[in-house]
């Protein structure tokens, strides 16, 4: 016999105030839910606090440095300009918390409750607060996103920092080195170069951006050594050691080189350690992830996830999707699932990726017969401004049917264009239909529309190919 509402403090309780946990509680909320929310550290969680939001300013902040030098091609004349480190810093701070506030005010209004402290699954249905105190929750739902990766095999590790720690530097790094070259790890590169660092990235495979289509990752790794970054492939740090003028770090192949500033970006983690889910029953994947079926519902029937802490898609658009649909479905009597195929992505270095659907080689595996349409030129504006640069253009195509299976763009705007293209590729577009659409001119986006000659067609025996699908957790 199931238990009625009366026996519980609230009909849902979020652990992590997050983009996704945020949502969903305000939406469980509007719907009626007796909602209470925690949250250990700020309201807002990685996105707002220490991760798209000032990555994105720290990305603008970045990009005047290309801007005042292509200016003379276009007859300014400008005073050698300087950078302000800690001006930059402070007006970070000043918007994120901004942004904080808006986030509390925004639950408060639809009418749920905010616990600022610690929260812990104590079972099935109950919750223990920091302050002793246990809530009985009809529904709990673990929304507590995703920690950065600690190397602690590597000896000296207490002395690099993370993603959440770059922001807010006392001291702006002459020498920056970067360990990994995922979204992150790219990204912190591509800024810190720009912004006057002396950038060295480590890298342990071959390439950069692993899962990426393949041209816009060498496309991009081109584009970054230009600017200034310097790539060690198929290496890692072995050690890190204070030395005279700051850090010294031994590689692999017993290199030393000095910085000061070591940047772990080497991946992250869910968090989920020491929340109690496994003394609860709910079963967590290989990294200590949450395994949650289509409705982002545990092994434990009461207990959901979504977000980060799952590892499924780990981008703050999926989480506040999947936070949604959790609300509409447990509490607003609706059936809505997430499709979590063709998520249009960006990352933001420069030039930046822009990409949805299938990358060549994905497309290659899935498909019996596969066209790829692709284009590289020089954007009109550097004609003027002299920079030695390229955009990028890659169109992946069903050769049986003509659907667009994927678009990946390496140049400037190309994340504003992969979320216009995402809506074309959901609805399966075809080729024809691109080819049908009328070019805007002079635009770079032309070239999505006018490429007519088909650079690569791949093909092999149907019993060769395989259907995409999602892996079970």
């Amino acid at each position: 016999m199931s238990q009625s509402s009366g026996d519980f403090d609230v009909d849902l309780f979020v652990i992590g105030a997050g983009s996704g946990g945020t949502r969903a509680a305000r939406i469980a909320a509007q719907h009626g839910a007796r909602v209470m929310v925690a949250e250990e550290f700020r309201v807002g969680g990685t996105c707002v606090i220490r991760g798209c939001v000032p990555k994105k300013l720290m990305v603008y902040a970045s990009r005047f440095a290309d801007a005042f030098e292509e200016a003379e091609g276009f007859g300014w004349h400008l005073e050698k300009p300087s950078f302000d480190w800690r001006k930059l810093v402070a007006a970070k701070e000043k918007e994120i918390t901004r942004l904080s506030g808006l986030y509390v005010q925004n639950i408060e209004k639809a009418g749920a409750s905010i616990y600022d402290g610690r929260a812990r699954v104590a079972g099935a249905q109950a919750i223990a607060l920091a302050d002793g105190r246990t809530i009985r929750a009809k529904t709990i739902l673990v929304a507590t996103g995703a920690h950065p990766r600690v190397l602690d095999h590597v000896p000296g590790h207490e002395l690099m920092i993370s993603s959440n720690e770059i922001f807010d530097l006392p001291v702006f790094p002459k020498r920056l080195l970067v360990i990994g070259a995922g979204y992150i790890g790219v990204e912190f590169a591509s800024v810190f170069t720009r912004l006057g660092s002396q950038v060295t990235v480590v890298v342990r495979s071959r390439n950069i951006l692993r899962g990426f289509d393949d041209d816009m990752r060498d496309g991009l790794r081109e584009a970054m050594t230009r600017a200034g970054v310097r790539f060690e492939f198929d290496n890692t740090v072995a050690k890190v050691e204070k030395g005279p003028d700051g850090l010294a770090a031994t590689l692999a192949d017993g290199r030393v080189i000095a910085c000061d500033v070591i940047l772990n970006a080497s991946g992250r983690v869910p968090n989920t350690e020491g929340l109690g889910l496994a003394e609860a029953g709910v079963r967590l994947g290989d990294n200590g992830e949450v395994c949650v079926d289509d409705a982002s519902q545990s092994s434990v029937p009461s207990i959901y996830a979504v977000g980060d802490v799952t590892d499924r898609v780990a981008l703050t658009p999926v989480a506040i999707r999947e936070g949604h649909a959790f609300a509409d479905t447990v509490f607003g009597g609706k059936h809505v699932r997430v499709d979590h195929a063709t998520i249009a992505t960006a990352v933001f270095t420069t030039p930046e990726i822009g990409t949805v659907g299938l990358t060549e080689q994905e497309a290659i595996r899935q498909y019996p017969l596969v066209d790829v349409y692709a284009a590289s030129f020089r954007p009109m504006k550097a004609t003027l401004s002299g920079r030695e640069e390229k955009t990028i253009m890659k169109i992946v195509v069903d050769g049986k049917s003509d659907r667009v299976l994927g678009v990946h763009i390496l140049g400037e705007d190309a994340g504003e264009l992969a979320q216009v293209l995402g809506i074309a590729v959901k609805m399966g577009a075809t080729k024809a239909d691109f080819d049908a659409t009328v070019a805007v001119h002079p635009t770079a986006a032309e070239e999505l529309v006018t490429m007519r000659m088909r650079q690569r067609r791949h093909e092999k025996p149907l019993e060769e190919a395989h259907s995409p699908g999602l892996a079970d957790c």
